[in-house]
């Protein structure tokens, strides 16, 4: 049994928690993240979820991504679902998100990062990933028409790519 915080629309925790699975309240929302690995060569790692996960089984998918538990915060999770499904060990400790997705009930931190790996030498959970490789954003924008990838919005794909070197704001003062 997975317990989470729970969370009110202004993203202040609330003494309650939720198990995983239950139905929300109203004004009731969980706190998840995604993190995006980018290579210094501009690829995005991608993970192909196991054929017996129940969503979205047998698709590529960005990074990683989860639910934080409860107790965790935001960097929290992004550690542990980094280290937990592809081996990364990463210090998230001075890391903002570089974006936040509000879904209908869900606070979805979107983590971009920088670190060049060997893809074959990473550890991958069992129950979550069954591989891994590097894409460019073409390559998933392809993948997601040819709907072997999580059908995210498209716009969210170039974004990714295009924020993982900025905040979305440019800096003229340079």
């Amino acid at each position: 049994m997975e317990l989470w915080d729970v969370y009110d629309l202004d993203r202040n925790k609330l003494p309650s928690d939720m198990v995983r699975g239950s139905d929300y309240r109203p004004g009731e929302y969980h706190l998840v993240v995604h993190i995006c690995v980018f290579g210094s060569d501009g690829r995005m790692l991608i993970q192909k979820r196991q054929p017996f996960k129940q969503d979205f089984s047998g698709l590529w998918d960005i990074t990683v991504g989860g639910s934080s538990v409860k107790g965790e915060n935001s960097r929290e999770a992004a550690h542990r679902e980094l280290l937990e499904e592809v081996g990364i060990d990463y210090d998230f400790t001075n890391v903002r998100p570089r974006f936040t997705v509000n879904g209908t009930h869900i606070f979805d931190d979107f983590y971009l990062i920088e670190k060049d790996v060997d893809e074959t030498m990473l550890s991958l959970q069992y129950e979550e990933v069954e591989a891994v490789r590097w894409a460019t954003e073409e390559e998933i924008l392809r993948m997601i028409d040819e709907k072997t990838f999580i059908p995210y919005e498209k716009t969210l794909i170039p974004l990714l790519f295009t924020l993982r070197k900025h905040y979305g704001v440019h800096d003229y003062s340079r």
